[in-house]
């Protein structure tokens, strides 16, 4: 089965297609640039739903949901957000047969509509903080998709506060961007690198955007998720106000903050190999499958009560599937859970049995004898091993390919046979950054928190430098 996967070195692109196509986690729809989900795909998305959920429900924040369709005059109430989202806008202009009187848009997001409430809604300090986060579909108009990466309509979340303060939303944006970044590294096993976006990076009508960039196999750049700081601006455009602790009518300060299915798309492409897809077992819908060695035409009673006495002993600590099918080999099913990236598989044959053992079968080929009376603690175990294994070798990926360069022509020449992340010089100016997107293709993924503060020389131009951001290709 495997065989049908392009190899990586081969292709790269074609790979990722396949992997998707093999483990069946979405197909094409009749649709140009639309995805249909299917159940293994969904399944995915619905632990990033549960385990953010979880977070924000922790912090104070509530899920609500808002129309999909928004009047067009919304969109050109505030100027960065339409001329950021027009060319994008799938526009409703007909509905019963009948022109409409003001055309709707499909949210590409949800700011207006949003804000357009929370100005019934808010009338004093006593409303605040409003932590909302909405699950919801959204349509962008792209045109080369990509799945999971770019596709015409997606599923993500968007969370939308208004505070009292600016103090209050400066740190909710860091908190929310923080919360992210423990999903993507804690569960995913994706390890990031946070920072801010450039003036021309970041999102359309937001003061300042944060964000989390990892780096794939192919050692491209991938958008984790952001968090905006909004500031006043939505505030004043939709007036919502509030009367303050000393009687006074002041505006809110906002943000907002999301992550989208792309998401799913840098866990495929950080851990999964030539043999199909590889989840780390704290994504994986089931982290292990039970394989019993079943003979047609045989006495297999045996076999399956130990199998089950097996499931019994794993499922206290984790999602377990016994898989007792009879006219699928057990080679067909190694192969099947190989594809569709399950964590464990544990073997129970005629033959270990008698010896009182099965196999652990680890996804990344690891595999143990274990005496039975002990396959739920060493379970336990190698699963934990295994997600520190995947962290642990992406992490490297990120080291190893992380880059510090000085002259133009070197990094010209690197950006384009190795690709990889390259911390340079850059003298802030919205000229360097566009000559280096128009020489390289590379633009700037963020002002890394965490980053080298130094006096240089812009790689670009010569001028005075304060310190280095990161340059990579991206998705």
């Amino acid at each position: 089965m495997a065989d049908r996967i392009t190899p990586r070195e081969e292709d790269f692109s074609q790979w990722y297609l396949d992997v998707i196509q093999h483990a069946k986690l979405a197909d094409q729809a009749p649709v140009r640039g639309c995805l249909v989900l299917r159940p293994n795909g969904y399944a995915l998305w619905e632990v990033v739903q549960a385990e953010l959920n979880r977070k924000f429900k922790e912090t104070g924040h509530q899920n609500a949901y808002f129309p999909m369709f928004i009047p067009e005059s919304f969109l050109n109430l505030e100027k960065d957000h339409v001329e950021g989202f027009a060319p994008q806008c799938a526009v409703v202009t007909h509905g019963g047969g009948k022109k409409l009187e003001e055309a709707l848009i499909v949210r590409p997001t949800s700011e207006t509509i949003i804000n357009s409430m929370y100005s019934k809604w808010i009338k004093s300090y006593r409303d605040l903080p409003l932590l909302i986060n909405q699950w919801a579909n959204v349509c962008r108009w792209e045109m080369r998709t990509r799945p999971f990466l770019r596709t015409m309509e997606f599923l993500w979340q968007e969370g939308h506060t208004c505070h009292e303060t600016e103090d209050d939303a400066r740190k909710e944006t860091l908190r929310m961007l923080d919360i992210y970044l423990s999903f993507v590294r804690d569960v995913f096993a994706i390890p990031v690198i946070p920072g801010k976006k450039t003036e021309s990076e970041k999102f359309a009508g937001a003061e300042e955007t944060y964000c989390l960039e990892a780096m794939m196999q192919d050692k491209k750049a991938l958008q984790a998720a952001t968090s905006h700081y909004f500031g006043q601006r939505f505030a004043k455009v939709f007036d919502i106000k509030f009367q303050d602790r000393n009687s006074q009518v002041q505006y809110v300060y906002q943000t907002s903050w999301g992550i989208s299915w792309r998401i799913l798309g840098a866990l495929i492409m950080t851990h999964s190999d030539d043999q199909g897809l590889v989840l780390p077992p704290k994504a994986a819908p089931i982290q292990v499958v039970i394989v019993p060695i079943l003979q047609k035409n045989k006495d297999n009673s045996t076999v399956l009560e130990a199998s089950e006495k097996v499931k019994q002993a794993i499922q206290k600590n984790h999602s377990v599937h016994l898989d007792d099918r009879l006219e699928h080999s057990p080679g067909y099913k190694f192969n099947e859970y190989e594809l569709t990236g399950i964590p464990m598989r544990v073997e129970v044959g005629p033959r270990d049995l008698a010896n009182g053992f099965c196999v652990l079968a680890r996804r990344d080929g690891t595999k143990t004898q274990v005496p039975l009376d002990q396959v739920g603690e060493e379970v336990t175990k190698q699963l934990a091993d295994f997600q520190k294994a995947l962290y642990s070798k992406a992490s490297d990926r990120l080291t190893q390919n992380t880059h510090i360069e000085n002259e133009y022509a070197t990094f010209k020449e690197k950006v384009e046979t190795l690709g990889g992340f390259y911390q340079l010089h850059w003298c802030e100016s919205r000229k360097c950054e566009d000559k280096i997107k128009d020489d390289t293709k590379a633009t700037i993924r963020c002002v890394p928190f965490a980053q080298i503060r130094e006096a240089g020389k812009c790689i670009s131009c010569g001028s005075e430098s304060k310190g280095r951001v990161i340059f990579a290709k991206n998705y």
